[in-house]
């Protein structure tokens, strides 16, 4: 489902309104869903992911559509903001260097395969997004990171080590999902 250009506009300023009360109040936008047209009120999976000159500045999302559209993004931008264990919180003098990107995703489908060559000959650069499950382990790229990671052999390297696995580790128990995203901003 690919958002018309006013609803991806309506997004980007809900997700910048988020991170602007986060900054304001330290607490999370409350959003009246009776405010939005159904198309962005019904469940979807999203991430949020804020740059700063082109570098990540923080990063959060959801693998499974458990909130309304507009609500899961206006939580994760908050969290991209202000509770990535990877950066401190956002500062206000830095908002306005923010680029915000968000990545609403289809539902995640698993994919079978044979053997990690198999799995690899499957893989579509620049368009599939991945979810790694093994045990209790579990790790996901979205399909941006294409962009710094272009070759299947690599891209899957380094969701093992996100997975918290070896880069080379390989076993039966290992299961891989992919998804798309809709990227706005």
């Amino acid at each position: 489902m690919s958002l018309n250009k006013a609803n991806r506009q309506r997004l980007l300023d809900l997700a910048k309104n988020a991170i602007r009360q986060g900054l304001q109040t330290g607490r999370p936008i409350k959003i009246d869903l009776d405010d939005y047209p159904e198309e962005l009120i019904e469940p979807r999976a999203t991430f949020v992911t804020l740059e700063k000159n082109h570098q990540l500045r923080g990063c959060i999302g959801m693998l499974e559509a458990v909130r309304p559209l507009a609500e899961d993004i206006a939580e994760n931008a908050f969290s991209a903001a202000f509770k990535d264990p990877r950066f401190p919180p956002l500062k206000a003098d830095e908002l306005d260097d923010l680029e915000i990107h968000l990545s609403l995703l289809t539902p995640a489908e698993p994919i079978s395969f044979s053997s990690e060559q198999d799995l690899l000959a499957q893989l579509r650069p620049g368009t599939d997004g991945l979810i790694l499950e093994e045990g209790r382990r579990r790790g996901t790229f979205l399909p941006s990171v294409w962009e710094s990671l272009p070759e299947p052999e690599q891209f899957l390297r380094h969701l093992k080590q996100k997975a918290g696995l070896p880069p080379d580790h390989w076993s039966e128990d290992i299961r891989i999902y992919r998804y798309q995203a809709e990227i706005i901003g």
